[in-house]
């Protein structure tokens, strides 16, 4: 009896230790990427992925930041690695934790980056797939306010691009809004962002 309970202690030690380091090294790569190193953060997102290979939230970040990195690329071999390697950690995510409404929408900004980047040449390809994406999220999460958000301004858009009102979108990013005002995270390390960026639109709405 004694023998079993102190491997019970030691298995539980692991675990507190290992979950420990994992909350340190997230920590420490969120600071960095608030500092403004961003790629010493994908650095270190990319360290914790090796070590905790059943946390999809690294490899999440690994994907948003070259995702982020890949807005404004005008050069295509660069951007081509960086989404590259953001589709690689998606994946890697996805395997980890299926139909996740939070992974469907990093999906669905890294298509973006390349439509963003070549409309007449990738539009055709990945508009249909980034639709659909934000549908099954929604499906899935209709009170998540990312999805919320970013449904509403991928339509918002796509109908600017060609050429339709987009006002009927505005209330659709209001809702985000009040959803994000109600929004409390899993947990430190799990997504918060978009408020900023919904309030932003909102007032282009009002304009």
């Amino acid at each position: 009896m004694k023998n079993l309970i102190i491997i019970a202690i030691v298995l539980v030690s692991g675990v507190v230790t290992a979950q420990t380091n994992f909350e340190k090294g997230m920590q420490k790569a969120f600071s960095l990427w608030q500092e403004g190193n961003m790629d010493e953060a994908e650095n270190m997102f990319e360290r914790i992925s090796n070590a905790e290979i059943d946390e999809w939230l690294p490899h999440y970040y690994i994907a948003q930041i070259n995702s982020l990195k890949s807005w404004n690329e005008k050069d295509e071999a660069k951007l081509k690695s960086q989404l590259d390697k953001a589709q690689e950690h998606l994946n890697s995510a996805m395997a980890i934790s299926k139909d996740n409404p939070e992974l469907m929408v990093m999906q669905a900004h890294v298509l973006t980056n390349w439509v963003a980047f070549d409309g007449m040449t990738y539009g055709m390809k990945y508009s249909g797939k980034i639709t659909e994406l934000y549908s099954n999220a929604y499906a899935m999460a209709p009170n998540n306010p990312r999805v919320v958000f970013s449904k509403a301004e991928w339509g918002m858009g796509s109908a600017k691009y060609f050429g339709q009102d987009t006002k009927p979108f505005c209330s659709e990013i209001e809702k985000s809004l009040e959803l994000f005002a109600n929004f409390k995270a899993e947990s430190d390390f799990h997504p918060n962002w978009g408020k900023e960026r919904a309030e932003q639109i909102m007032n282009s709405c009002k304009e």
